[in-house]
């Protein structure tokens, strides 16, 4: 067995981890057996050198064997978030396609936190419109039989990431852990929308949803004006990963009618305003640049989700719905 001290030394060549070393690593890390100062050297020594699929891979395997998982679901079940540390405060939009889609009646388990750089997180916003964050599995399965939605907030799920918090904090810069966020839903869904700030990180996201068992197909994307969601801000980015290959395409919101936008027009600068934005989108009301944000990534959603369904089409169903909002109103009861 490596004990830290010997992986500690072995990053300091500049060399990569096996997935072996980095599984031992992590697995201490969630046990709560690696010091401040030695997990600031590792997370440090891993940015520095280049973090690796192998290493994300055996980072997030780690952390789901400590994980509540949600067992025994049944059909197509998507998520959709992001890595964040965009340092946009742009607006939620990841929680409103979630909305949207539970509208349409797919099952959404959407795996969140507090807000990491906008102003208001997904938690917030779920909590605004009255929905509970369900604190075990089995409740999880109840909402979401009951709703086609279901909140995961992060903590109550990830009870050894206790351990990581503080350190994360105290270091206040990127880590791997920032990119294991969305790859650690407990409910392990079939269907995943990703965002990343950086394109970069995409081939290596990549790669470990490709080796997912039970995923079916998900969409990697970067957006234009360095956000971590599609906007209309310009031409996007996208890697799909479907039944285990990887392919990477463009999306221009020109094609669909979608006129460009400035990123100040995405922008929610305080809670309260991003909340009011939230529940104006859902109701058919708000912006054009935000609706037309929620409805490129509502259509990719659709895309992903219905294999008979060209991204065209599903871009018209998508503004469509936007457009009249949520059938179902937009608070919880």
């Amino acid at each position: 067995m490596n004990t830290i001290s010997h992986i500690l030394e072995h990053l300091s060549t500049g060399a990569d981890l096996s997935a072996h070393q980095a599984k031992e690593v992590f697995d201490l890390f969630m046990a709560g057996e690696v010091s401040p100062v030695q997990a600031g050297a590792f997370l440090l020594g891993l940015r520095a050198k280049g973090e690796t699929a192998d290493e994300l891979s055996a980072a997030v395997e780690a952390a789901l064997s400590h994980a509540r998982l949600i067992t025994g679901l049944s059909g197509k079940r998507i998520d959709t978030c992001g890595t964040g540390g965009d340092c946009r405060h742009s607006f939620n939009c990841s929680t409103a396609v979630s909305f949207f889609l539970a509208d349409r009646g797919y099952q959404v388990v959407k795996h969140g936190n507090r807000a990491v750089s906008s102003t208001c997180g997904s938690a917030d916003v779920v909590e605004d419109l009255g929905y509970p964050l369900v604190s075990d599995p089995e409740a999880a399965k109840v909402e979401l039989a009951k709703r086609n939605f279901v909140f995961l907030f992060a903590p109550h799920f990830h009870p050894a990431f206790r351990h990581v918090g503080p350190i994360r904090q105290q270091l206040g810069i990127r880590t791997i852990f920032n990119l294991m966020g969305p790859l650690l839903n407990p409910a392990l869904p079939t269907h995943q929308i990703l965002g990343v700030p950086d394109f970069r990180f995409a081939p290596m996201m990549g790669r470990v949803l490709a080796t997912r068992q039970g995923l079916d197909r998900a969409a990697i994307v970067h957006g234009a004006g360095g956000f971590d969601e599609l906007t209309p801000c310009g031409p996007g980015r996208i890697l799909f990963v479907e039944h285990g290959s990887v392919r990477e395409a463009h999306l221009d919101p020109d094609e669909f009618g979608m006129a460009a936008c400035s990123a100040q027009d995405l922008s929610c600068p305080s809670r309260g305003e991003a909340l009011q934005r939230q529940r104006e989108v859902l109701s058919g009301r708000g912006s054009q640049p935000l609706k037309d944000m929620v409805a490129l990534n509502l259509g990719l959603a659709l895309h992903l989700l219905e294999d008979h369904l060209s991204l065209h089409a599903a871009m018209n169903e998508a503004r469509a719905h936007v457009s009249r909002g949520m059938s179902r109103g937009v608070s919880h009861a």
